[in-house]
């Protein structure tokens, strides 16, 4: 199983940017995507996970101002970010969690986005 993130980029605080996460490889069904972030000197953090079911989970840090969701159909996963702020600055990464055609269950990683929130 497979992620490939993109999305990433400089962004003025304020502003807004859109990560994607697509899932590819030997999938079953996906139970879990999420993003999290690590930023320099800090452990990893959940940002916001979206479950098959459609329930949403979000950091403190985050809540309203983030929002989660998926194309189960596309594997895809994505994070809307708004009202950035300088502390949202790090490497986003996403992750699946779900079973395979095996079946065996995966947690996969994509690799980390950089967002940067300067002026």
């Amino acid at each position: 199983v497979q992620l490939q993130a993109s999305g990433g980029g400089l962004v003025q605080p304020g502003g807004s940017l859109r990560l994607s996460c697509a899932a590819s490889g030997n999938i079953f069904s996906i139970i879990v995507m999420g993003w999290y972030r690590q930023a320099p000197g800090k452990e990893r953090e959940l940002v916001a996970a979206v479950a098959s079911t459609g329930g949403t989970t979000y950091a403190d840090a985050v809540r309203g101002r983030f929002t989660i969701s998926r194309d189960a159909a596309k594997k895809m996963s994505y994070l809307q970010m708004n009202s950035l702020k300088p502390e949202d600055t790090a490497l986003y990464y996403c992750n699946a969690r779900g079973t395979t055609m095996t079946p065996r269950q995966f947690d996969a990683w994509g690799q980390g986005t950089q967002v940067t929130v300067s002026s």
